[in-house]
């Protein structure tokens, strides 16, 4: 237990460096350099609906501000703006966010050029600038953000060349120019994935002798040649034949077309799927979701949570997915649910739970994703779940630590970073072999209309939510690290959180039940009664001093993600843990002792269920 303290004595000098980081944000005259950039920012665009009112010149700190998010040493490091509703032009000052990772700005109104000033943003990793009216080339200086993972400039007015250093880019992950005004030939590019569609002087050769004719007429000395006049009128003439014709055709075709759909209507209502794609996502059509889960038959339900109701399903090749069904799918337009999917669709890791597609219509939003054939944490801890192998005490502390990974690369590695805002043992999945998988990660934000880090509506569990986000409704990473504690908790009690007597919400009784036992050194009274003892009391007395660091109500005490996965880790390698599959899952290794219970440990035991808050979780 003294080593967890030590490994959590240097917090205190974190909390000085994060002093310090703000001392070093300041002038000489106590002026906040990015409060400064943050209102030249504000300035220069018009907020009609005001969402940037809470901006304030006066204040010392931003991270606050609606919009704005920070690194925990209180740098600037997001500006999620998108679908706002916003014009004006973006400032040149926007370049002074040495920190900043994430610059969302889709779906404004926002005109003029692209300022070359974001190519000094030399930490940025996702930017989107897509679906606004800018005009002018493309800055060459994008091609200088070596970290870029993401970059969408689609759906805007931009003209000229694709810059050979934004081409060059090799460690993007997704690149999208399309449906702008851009022209010449298309140098190669070294993106994952792209999209320059929609460009219609653009030419696929790279050579511009080749593509001159593609792009705009050759001119001469003494103007356009008469030969590529004629050549030019002849080209327009026959392209206003060709969209009369197609114009012709097309409304006989809208014609027969309604006559059909009006009699398929008569006989059946089949929804209309919106025809999009998400990069390496599946889009399913409503047709093959309901094919997969036999019409949503009751008898596919696999459960019910703050987000909707979740259906087993069988695809055409075998592969068995689950089909989680929005509770609410207007909830989201169009555009903020592609994009958010897209969001969701690039964290990829091994405890996560990998996104295998979607399905979006007129009534409907659907997410699909991978079956996980032994349920989740919560199942496991249930008595109605006891026909199939129990979760026995390697198996528990491993399901921390692929859960604390999982947490790890959306806080520090996922770019947009997310913040889960529900982790409890319900999400927290158990594939084939029982590893923990994350799951609805990104849920709360896709359900979310508004996109700042503080929501007015709490998302979450009572019995798992951060006392500063349940009064505040302000979320961070800590608000997470709180919801692992509890998790944790979970794990080693196997209690749940409402007093089956008289079905109260027993709020915080499980922290102050296992506090008043570790001060009283009675560490096996806490313990889940069906590891029939088996189970090893040092590694016990540090797992729960970690899961009450995590638990704290002050959340700049609390540990990080990170820092929690490195205790978790010394404890596995210490202690000789490791993951032996078997027929039956994990086989328990390492020290283990036999523990008696006493008549406190009936007394306090209580369960923990999920109650969920009202409205879309």
């Amino acid at each position: 237990m003294e080593n967890v303290i030590i490994k959590f004595m240097f917090l205190g000098f974190w909390a000085y460096d994060s002093v310090y980081a703000m001392d070093s944000l300041l002038s000489p005259k106590g002026v906040n350099y990015e409060v400064a950039a943050l209102m030249s920012v504000k300035n220069k665009m018009k907020d009609e609906t005001e969402v940037l009112s809470g901006w304030d010149i006066n204040s010392v700190d931003p991270c606050t501000w609606n919009m704005v998010g920070c690194s925990a040493e209180g740098f600037v490091v997001s500006l999620e703006m998108a679908s706002k509703g916003l014009s004006g032009t973006i400032s040149t000052n926007i370049g002074e966010f040495a920190h900043l990772h994430t610059l969302l700005l889709q779906n404004n109104q926002l005109t003029g050029p692209i300022p070359s000033e974001l190519g000094q943003l030399s930490e940025l990793k996702t930017l989107d600038l897509s679906g606004n009216r800018f005009s002018g080339k493309i800055p060459a200086s994008l091609g200088f953000l070596t970290h870029l993972n993401y970059l969408r400039l689609s759906r805007n007015l931009l003209s000229g060349r694709i810059p050979q250093l934004v081409a060059g880019l090799s460690g993007l992950s997704f690149l999208d120019l399309s449906f702008n005004n851009l022209s010449g030939p298309t140098p190669r590019i070294l993106a994952k994935d792209y999209r320059i569609v929609g460009n219609a002087f653009l030419c696929g050769s790279a050579s511009l002798e080749l593509c001159s004719d593609a792009t705009t007429p050759v001119r001469n000395a003494s103007g356009l040649s008469e030969k590529n006049n004629s050549k030019h009128h002849t080209l327009l003439l026959s392209f206003a034949f060709g969209i009369i014709v197609a114009f012709i055709v097309s409304l006989m075709f809208l014609f027969f077309w309604v006559l059909w759909h009006r009699s398929r209507l008569s006989r059946s209502y089949v929804q209309q799927d919106y025809e999009f794609e998400i990069g390496h996502l599946k889009r399913f059509s409503f047709r093959e979701i309901q094919s997969a889960t036999s019409n949503f038959s009751p008898k596919n339900i696999l459960g019910q949570g703050g987000f909707g109701m979740v259906y087993k399903g069988y695809l055409p090749n075998g592969t068995v997915v689950a089909v989680k069904r929005l509770k609410d799918p207007n909830y989201t337009g169009e555009v903020q649910f592609q994009t958010e999917v897209e969001m969701i669709g690039l964290a990829v890791h091994r405890n996560l739970l990998r996104l295998f597609g979607f399905c979006m219509t007129s009534e409907e939003r659907m997410l699909v994703y991978p079956y996980m054939p032994n349920g989740s944490v919560a199942d496991r801890l249930r008595d109605s779940y006891r026909d199939k192998p129990s979760l026995d005490w390697n198996r528990r502390i491993c399901i921390a630590l692929g859960a604390a990974r999982g947490l790890v690369y959306l806080h520090e590695q996922c770019n947009p970073k997310i913040i889960h805002r529900d982790v409890k043992a319900a999400n927290i999945l158990l594939d084939e072999s029982f590893e923990a998988i994350v799951g609805d990660f990104g849920l709360a934000k896709l359900l979310d209309q508004r996109d700042s880090h503080v929501t007015t509506a709490v998302r979450g569990t009572i019995g798992h939510i951060a006392p500063e986000y349940l009064s505040t409704g302000q979320s961070s990473e800590k608000t997470d690290v709180f919801g692992f504690g509890i998790l944790i908790l979970e794990l080693v009690t196997g209690h749940k959180m409402i007093d089956p007597v008289n079905g109260q919400i027993r709020k915080g009784m499980i922290l102050s039940w296992v506090r008043t036992l570790k001060a009283e050194k009675r560490f096996a009274e806490m313990v889940d009664r069906d590891l029939k003892g088996q189970f090893d009391d040092l590694v016990l007395e540090e797992v729960v001093e970690l899961a009450l660091l995590c638990t704290q109500p002050n959340p700049s005490l609390r540990p990080r993600m990170s820092e929690v996965l490195k205790v978790l880790e010394g404890l596995v390698e210490q202690y000789g843990y490791h993951e032996q599959t078997t027929q039956s899952g994990y086989e328990a290794r390492g020290p283990s002792v036999s523990r008696n219970y006493s008549n406190g440990h009936e007394e306090n035991s209580f369960i923990i269920e999920a109650i969920e808050l009202s409205g879309p979780r």
